[in-house]
């Protein structure tokens, strides 16, 4: 009786843990309906269209940017000799912010920044192709979203470019769902805030531009009954809190992001996401960063391929900056000036090439290495291809490499445009996080 009594005990607790599982795989998705399948079967579909069979071939392309906005800022800077700095011209050595910043009509050419991204999310585009749509109004009604909101605007079907009238906060009372294609949030102008409440999750989309927003504060929400599209609205369980979260979706860029203090993680990008940029952001005050894959035995992550390139991950955090499973992760001119237990971390064997970046351990009494690998012994783990280029360590830091030493060129050529060194990084991330523009002049 005693055995019998123990085998159903486990066996409930199997088939919830099954349960919980299901439930985490359908990203708090309470009822599948007809709608969130055939939302789901066109995510794999874009999966397949945005996976790039040479992810070494997106490498050379960011670096070859890099060089040539290195190169642009140089001459810049001898031009300025003996004039007043204000009166000169536009500094961008950033090979993203290059594209756009010194151009003083942003304003009026505010889709320009659609031509900009670089690494796997180069192409993403957002709402170019659509009208612009103003937000001028800061509530949020889950179920009948008004126009002039930010939650009206994401669920139209049509692409969108969507500004902001004025500065606002914005307080999601539950998640703010990004369900539809082809949309840009551009904050650029005013100062945004989606903080104090829910956060923002891109899920079963493809194109998204989010860019110079403030996300931060978020915390779990129940769920309930949410409208997510022009004609639908999905049952949602409790979500878990996390600033901005990337779930089956593609060709995904955010840029110019400040985050902190969010209820979870500050971005996850996971269950068969890919194409996706995150660049000149500006991350502290967190414990878990950033996540990428959800699941050790969730296979289709192996085509997840992410660019993490010319953050600043700043004063309070303390691990996964990123911590990733499968997939392939390139770490590009970052600046990580503190952490309390480790920069990247990983687990299930994902490429992750470190270029250019620069390492400073804190100078507390806290872990000096910057790479942390889990559920693993070294006799697998060594195997797996994390590699270090051009990076500078400073107060003690270290990476552990580990892999083949020419992992970033196994899918193509072996020759590669130079990155730009470690010691750059300050300088390529000295204007991370939300931009203060003015109209009329560059950014």
């Amino acid at each position: 009786m005693a055995d019998s009594t123990s085998f159903c005990f486990s066996f409930l607790g199997l088939c919830f843990s099954f349960l919980l599982i299901i439930q985490t795989l359908h990203a708090h998705i309470g009822v599948y309906d007809d709608y969130l399948r055939e939302r789901e079967l066109l995510a794999k579909q874009n999966l397949d269209k945005a996976y790039h069979p040479n992810p070494e071939e997106v490498l050379n392309h960011y670096n070859h940017h890099a060089a040539r906005a290195m190169a642009r800022f140089n001459s810049t800077r001898r031009s300025m000799k003996g004039k007043n700095k204000s009166d000169g011209p536009c500094e961008a050595p950033n090979p993203i912010d290059n594209c756009w910043r010194c151009d003083k009509d942003w304003k009026e050419s505010r889709t320009k920044l659609a031509d900009c991204a670089l690494g796997f999310g180069r192409g993403t585009t957002g709402g170019k192709d659509g009208e612009n749509y103003v937000v001028t109004d800061s509530s949020d009604d889950i179920l009948d979203p008004k126009p002039g909101t930010l939650r009206y605007a994401v669920i139209q079907s049509r692409p969108l470019w969507i500004t902001f009238k004025h500065s606002m906060v914005i307080t999601p009372d539950q998640e703010l769902l990004i369900m539809t294609n082809d949309k840009t949030i551009d904050g650029r102008g005013v100062r945004v805030h989606v903080a104090y409440g829910a956060g923002i999750t891109i899920q079963f989309a493809k194109n998204i531009i989010i860019h110079n927003i403030r996300v931060h504060d978020t915390f779990p929400c129940d769920g309930g009954s949410i409208k997510d599209g022009e004609s639908h609205v999905g049952i949602r369980t409790r979500s878990d809190g996390d600033g901005i979260s990337v779930f089956g979706s593609t060709n995904i860029w955010l840029d110019h992001l400040s985050m902190f203090r969010c209820g979870d993680g500050l971005i996850d990008v996971i269950q068969a996401s890919t194409a996706i940029t995150i660049s000149n952001c500006h991350f502290t005050d967190h414990n878990d960063v950033m996540l990428f894959g959800a699941h050790d035995n969730y296979d289709l992550d192996e085509k997840m391929q992410i660019t993490v390139a010319l953050n600043h991950f700043g004063k309070g955090l303390v691990q996964r900056m990123p911590r990733c499973r499968f997939g392939f992760i390139h770490v590009v001119n970052n600046d990580y000036t503190n952490w309390l237990m480790y920069a990247i971390g990983g687990s299930s064997h994902p490429t992750i090439i470190s270029q250019g970046n620069r390492y400073s351990a804190s100078s507390e009494r806290v872990n000096k290495e910057v790479t942390k690998r889990d559920y693993a012994p070294q006799s697998e783990w060594k195997n797996w291809d994390w590699r270090s280029e051009g990076d500078l360590f400073t107060n003690g830091a270290f990476f552990v490499e580990s892999g083949s030493a020419s992992a970033s060129k196994k899918f193509g050529s072996d020759k590669m445009i130079p990155y730009k060194p470690g010691e750059k990084a300050p300088l390529l991330t000295k204007n991370s996080g939300a931009l203060n523009c003015v109209s009329g002049k560059p950014c």
